[in-house]
């Protein structure tokens, strides 16, 4: 680490030099000095609070030391708080890429080039992109004209035409597979469950069966459960809809394969059509530079609306971690009419999501109770992570005195102790939408949830 002792010496001068913070808290990172690192961006923080390459610094730092539910929660403040930072963009894109989550890594990396051409990251873009050759064009096709990177089609990829195609499920999991939450479950019976289980009786009111709604709240809190369980208590078939699958790089495709999965939905009535990060699809059109991602949004509006077909018996349920991207016209009445934030599990909610996550694990007198208590604010996400660290460390030791060591409680809430709630970034974000963006009284229950009076 001599590297760093003359940025050292130049801070022992000028310590609140913010240029000179970032300079060394990157060089501390780039030597996996973690907590110097850490402090550094602290401090550039502390002179300069609205300091994004700070804040996406600890981001990085986080991820780095195995924080990336932290991480990813951060950062998306930082998309939030900074739209126009493209490195923020692009880090949030490799980490859902990480997480799993491709659909919403395309359409952030896509974004981030938007911004900043200059951002492109190749090494990435061979981890991203990395799919079958697409198909060469029919004898006597027009050839097709590929739209340049814009706020949907992502760059240069080659796209298999077999990952256009969704699954039609028919989901075994009910509401007693998803722990806790009986106040959102409630709300989903009488929102959703009950109109599709006696659809006679709504359509002698003139009503028609399915619509939209909208499922909003902090990320890993159970939305896409949730979703899956609400098709297996009405017996409907479940159609899980990713970026990847609508998304196209040539002009009109991505509007066609949108219609397609409408169509699909349609004709295996009844059916739920679950669209997770919504956002990403159906942003706000007076964020979009271009045309390309208006065009899809306009397409989008006319399949809720079914101008060209029936939409009764069909569900769409649309997930999002980030409301206030979503256009306001998706908000209007027969689109995403009913809207459902869904909380943080509270104690009892998340006890009975820890005796869930026991299960086949070789746990002794595991008191669910006791860690309920202690893990206030935590996510169904933070909580799986609590048991990850813990069976990581079991099975180290397990490994190297060649037995099976059971998992106490004890350890459990060990492990608790070195997390954070990943909930407390998105309510800090979402509070601000909640006091001063809340038309029509639309986050009205995180202002509840936070004990915020109207």
């Amino acid at each position: 680490m001599a590297n760093l002792d003359p940025l050292r010496a130049a801070l022992a001068v000028s310590p609140d030099n913010v240029p000179l913070l970032l300079l060394f808290a990157q060089g501390c990172l780039d030597e996996w000095a973690f907590d110097d690192a850490r402090g550094a961006f602290d401090r550039a923080l502390k002179v300069a609070p609205n300091q994004p390459e700070a804040k996406l610094g600890i981001a990085r730092t986080l991820h780095l030391t195995g924080k990336t539910s932290e991480a990813l929660v951060r950062t998306e403040v930082v998309t939030q708080d900074h739209p126009a930072f493209a490195a923020a963009w692009v880090f949030l894109s490799q980490l859902n890429l990480m997480e799993g989550n491709r659909e919403a890594a395309l359409a952030q990396y896509a974004h981030a080039l938007e911004l900043e051409p200059s951002a492109r990251d190749e090494a990435f873009e061979t981890e991203l992109y990395l799919q079958g050759k697409r198909p060469a064009a029919e004898p006597h096709e027009p050839e097709k004209v590929p739209v340049g990177v814009s706020d949907w089609n992502a760059p240069a990829q080659e796209a298999d035409p077999a990952g256009k195609t969704a699954d039609i499920e028919r989901p075994k999991s009910s509401f007693s597979d998803v722990g806790g939450m009986d106040a959102v479950k409630e709300e989903i019976r009488m929102k959703i469950i009950y109109p599709m289980k006696n659809p006679e009786l709504f359509r002698a009111y003139g009503k028609k069966i399915g619509g939209g709604v909208l499922l909003y709240g902090p990320p890993g809190c159970g939305k896409t459960m949730l979703s899956r369980a609400t098709a297996g208590e009405i017996n409907a078939n479940f159609i899980s809809v990713g970026l990847h699958q609508i998304l196209d790089l040539y002009l009109g495709n991505s509007e066609k394969n949108l219609h397609e999965l409408f169509q699909l939905a349609r004709d295996n009535a009844p059916s739920v059509l679950f669209f997770d990060e919504v956002d990403a699809l159906a942003a706000d059109r007076n964020d979009l530079k271009r045309s390309a991602g208006r065009t899809l949004i306009n397409q989008f509006l006319a399949e809720m609306d079914g101008q060209n077909a029936s939409n009764d018996g069909l569900l769409i349920l649309g997930a999002t971690n980030a409301p206030w991207h979503i256009d306001p016209a998706f908000r209007r009445p027969g689109r995403f009419d009913r809207i459902l934030f869904v909380p943080p599990p509270d104690e009892a909610a998340r006890a009975a999501v820890i005796q869930v996550m026991a299960k086949n694990k070789p746990i002794n007198q595991l008191d669910a109770a006791a860690l309920a208590r202690k893990t206030k604010d935590f996510s169904g996400a933070d909580l799986k992570a609590v048991f990850d660290i813990t069976i990581e460390r079991s099975l180290a030791k397990a490994m190297r005195e060649g037995r099976i060591i059971p998992i106490t409680t004890s350890d459990l809430l060990e492990s608790a102790k070195t997390l954070k709630p990943s909930t407390r970034a998105w309510f800090d974000s979402a509070k601000n939408y909640a006091i001063y963006s809340n038309q029509g009284g639309f986050y009205d229950e995180v202002l509840t949830f936070l004990g915020i009076k109207k």
